[in-house]
Order: C-alpha cells, then sequence, then structure tokens
C-alpha cells in the first residue's frame, strides 16, 4: 500500500526553534508511515527559493528504507502562488499546519480551493484564555485538530460552540521528548564524563546546586524574573553556601524582543553566580546540561506546552514551572487522587487560579515539580491577537521554590526527578516521542478515513 504524502506548514525542521525541532521529530517518526513534504519558514531563510532534497539524510537518520523528505525553504511563511506550485509538483494528499494560524493566514483564505482537493490538518500550540473567538475561523476550516495541551482541546471547544467539534476532530497530542538524546545520565555511566567536562567550561569548580534555564531571551519567558528569582533566593543564603549556586541560562544575553540581561546582572545581582550558554548545541550536548542542573525553570507567562522542562523531566531533572498553558500538563495533577484528563478542562478551564486551587484539599501534583502560581493575570493583545491572557507569577514566589528544591537533600531531589522521567515516560501521559508519533498516525489515518471533499462554491463580493 502506498504511504500518504503531507505538506507540512512550519518552520523549517532544521532550525532550532520549538516548532522547528518538533517539527523533525514528528517527521522522523512517522516517515516509515508518511512521505512528507515541507515549507519550511525563516523570518528570513538562507535558501530561500532553493529545493532541498533530504532523502539520503532521513533515511541514515532513521534507517527507514523508503523515509522521503523535500523541503522547500522561504523567506516569511509563504504565499498561496507557492502552495499551488507545490502542490502541482508535489500531489500530496493532505496539508498539516502547526504553529500560529496568523502566520498562515493566507491559507485559511483560499482554503475553499485546497479542501475541494485534501483536508487540513492543523496542530495547534494555543496558549491561554479568553477563548479566542478571532481564531474561530482557523478552526472551522481545519478538518482535524490536534492540541498540545489539555486546557486548548478545551479553549477550541469554546470557540466552536457554533459547529461543535467531536473527540476525533478536536483532540490532545502533547509534545513527544526523544528519548534517544534525552536521559538520566547517572555518575556510573562513562558518557558522565562529558558531563562533568561541560560544568567545567560552563560555570566555577565550587559550584554544586545549578538552576538552569532554557528558553529564548523574550518578554513572555520572563527572563529577568528568573535572574530576580535567583537573586531572591540567593538573599536568604549565607556568603559561603551562595557561592555554591549558579545560574545557568541556555539563551542570547541581549535580544532585541527580550532583556538587556548582563546589563540587569550588572545593576541588580553583580556579585551572584550567574552564567550564559548561547551557541546551539546538539540534543545530546543538551541533554548534558539537564542532566548537569539541579533543576530547570520555566516561569514564561504564556506557554504553549514547553519543551525545556518536558525534556528536562525526561533527563530526570525536576521542575519549576508557572502554571500556564501546557506547563500544567507537566506537573501530573490529580482530583481527588485521578489525573486531570482533557475533558474535565472544559469545566476547570485551567489551575492559574492560585485563591481556587493552590491550597484545594483535593489537588495534589507529582513530586518532580514545584508549580509556582501566578499572582497576576493581565489582558494583553496586539492587532493579531486581540486578546489574550497573560499568567505573571512573583518572582519572589519562584525564588522560594529554588530554595525548596536547594534545601532537599540531593538523593532525594535525583529521585523526585526520576518519578518525573517515569512519568512522562507513561503511554497515558504520550509525552514520549515514540508516542505523540504513534498519536499522530492514530489520528491523521481517521481524518483521512472521515475527510470529505469541501463543496465547490463561488465568491461574490457585495
Amino acid at each position: 500500500m502506498a504511504k500518504k504524502k503531507i505538506l507540512l506548514l512550519s518552520d523549517d525542521l532544521r532550525m532550532s526553534s520549538g516548532i522547528g525541532t518538533m517539527s523533525k521529530e514528528f517527521v522522523l517518526g512517522t516517515a516509515h508511515h508518511y512521505d512528507w513534504v515541507q515549507i519550511g519558514g525563516a523570518i528570513k531563510h538562507p535558501e530561500n527559493g532553493k529545493v532541498v532534497d533530504m532523502n539520503e539524510s532521513i533515511r541514515n537518520e532513521t534507517g527507514v528504507k523508503d523515509a522521503n523528505l523535500k523541503i522547500y525553504p522561504v523567506d516569511g511563511y509563504g504565499s498561496p502562488e507557492l502552495l499551488r506550485q507545490i502542490m502541482g509538483i508535489e500531489n500530496p494528499d493532505a496539508i498539516m499546519h502547526y504553529t500560529d494560524p496568523r502566520f498562515w493566514g493566507w491559507l485559511y483564505e483560499m482554503e475553499h480551493e485546497v479542501r475541494q482537493e485534501m483536508p487540513i490538518f492543523y496542530y495547534n500550540i494555543w496558549d491561554d484564555w479568553p477563548a479566542p473567538q478571532y481564531n474561530e475561523n482557523f478552526y472551522e476550516c481545519s478538518d482535524l485538530i490536534m492540541n498540545i495541551s489539555k486546557q486548548t482541546v478545551a479553549i477550541v471547544k469554546e470557540v466552536s460552540k457554533r459547529k461543535p467539534r467531536t473527540d476525533w476532530d478536536c483532540t490532545y497530542i502533547p509534545h513527544g521528548i526523544s528519548e534517544k538524546y534525552f536521559y538520566p545520565i547517572s555518575v556510573f555511566d562513562e558518557e558522565y564524563k562529558q558531563v562533568e567536562s561541560m560544568k567545567k567550561q560552563l560555570t566555577d569548580d565550587n559550584i554544586e546546586f545549578i538552576v538552569f534555564y532554557n528558553n529564548r531571551n523574550i518578554r513572555r519567558k520572563m527572563t529577568g524574573d528568573v535572574i530576580m528569582a535567583f537573586k531572591t533566593f540567593c538573599d536568604t543564603l549565607t556568603e559561603e553556601e551562595k557561592n555554591k549556586c549558579g545560574l545557568l541560562m541556555h539563551t542570547q544575553p541581549i535580544d532585541e524582543n527580550g532583556t538587556d540581561l548582563p546589563a540587569l546582572i550588572k545593576a541588580m545581582c553583580p556579585e551572584l553566580k550567574i552564567y550564559f550558554s548561547d551557541r546551539k548545541l546538539e540534543p545530546n550536548q543538551l541533554n548534558w546540561l539537564y542532566n548537569m542542573a539541579d533543576v530547570t525553570i520555566n516561569i514564561a507567562s504564556n506557554e504553549g506546552f514547553g519543551l525545556g522542562t518536558c525534556e528536562s523531566l525526561m533527563a530526570g531533572t525536576p521542575i519549576i514551572v508557572n502554571i500556564t498553558g501546557g506547563l500544567q500538563d507537566q506537573c501530573g495533577f490529580k482530583l481527588k487522587g485521578k489525573h486531570v484528563t482533557a475533558k474535565d478542562y472544559d469545566e476547570i478551564k485551567s489551575f492559574h487560579d492560585d485563591r481556587k486551587w493552590k491550597d484545594h484539599p483535593d489537588l495534589t501534583w507529582g513530586e518532580w515539580v514545584k508549580p509556582v502560581w501566578p499572582s497576576n493575570r493581565a489582558l494583553v493583545g496586539s492587532i493579531p491577537t486581540p486578546y489574550i491572557f497573560d499568567d505573571r507569577c512573583r518572582f519572589d514566589d519562584a525564588g522560594q521554590a529554588i530554595k525548596e528544591w536547594h534545601d532537599m537533600d540531593s538523593d532525594e531531589r535525583r529521585q523526585c526527578g526520576m518519578k518525573g522521567h517515569e512519568f512522562v515516560n507513561k503511554d497515558d501521559i504520550m509525552m514520549s516521542s515514540k508516542k505523540m508519533c504513534q498519536n499522530f498516525i492514530d489520528h491523521m489515518d481517521k481524518g483521512f478515513e472521515m475527510w470529505k471533499p469541501r463543496k465547490r462554491y463561488s465568491i461574490f463580493k457585495a
């Protein structure tokens, strides 16, 4: 039986962005079942206008002898003309779109044309409430919506009340982390020498406790607040203890969309041990950083999923997260002893509200996480995104969470991290790469089975 060919619209899968990273992960993981073509976007693509045959590369990497992948690099996010051209050349069986829908708004403007020939599958990364009614047309134009968080499933269903979606065409598929690249490394493993070597390169010899940050330096990632949280924590220590603690930030120290971190450090905490890792790393090298760390922190005010903290759990390192977006799913929340499901979010909406959930007697979470509840919910917006909540936690609270991990015995802390490793690898949690890819296959095959061509019609301007 011939494989279906899927045309993927997303960041170029060779790029290091979260979208690019996950695009590569599910393309490689499903190459035995589907052939892939990609319109690979980048703000300014160095290979714009070229056609890149990736067959040999993907076959070597996956071991799948008939794996097929071709990339059409493009500046920005393409155009209807480019799509028509590629559809004519490649004859795909479906389009899969992955990222914020407004980046590819032109696709939805021509959906009446596309869906006469093939279905549109959408991998949705939406972050937060209120229900984005301005996305209704995007959702309505998609034959299958796969969502990266349980909260996002509830958001889509709320927006789609006029034309309710079913469990099969609005489903939960969280990001899956590669077990091949991210795993715990014991001090007894030969590879641990690489961890120690990298630690010597990036930190001081006397550092015994490392807080790790792995995110872009942009406003919503709250990089400045991460530094202030670390300062708040260090202010509770003696000078001797303080000198043994370090914050390692795998990010660009200065970003036009973020904070001038060296300037902040110089002004607010020049005496603290704060280190930067700003070069691109291979996945195995990034795994060394997670294994080097004692805890990984993500207190972003909006977060569709939170790739870095999930990678950290896969590596067996515990986490600190702000209770927003998909970060909630990594906490292992239970109500009355039962894991919270996507369906539960129809009623719950979100666990962000500290007044309701922080001390709720029926709510528990995993031993691998110190959750930090937002203290402020702001409504922000822009022209393309008219409104969305911004969940901001206090850096003082994040600092207290760091202290709780610091004061824990190192063996106990490691055991907590290993429980997180076990959690993300469970089949019913679905955060391993293997499980994610199987979910894609199951749901997109169902999408092909259920799809009906869109009826032809003509557009008349009033």
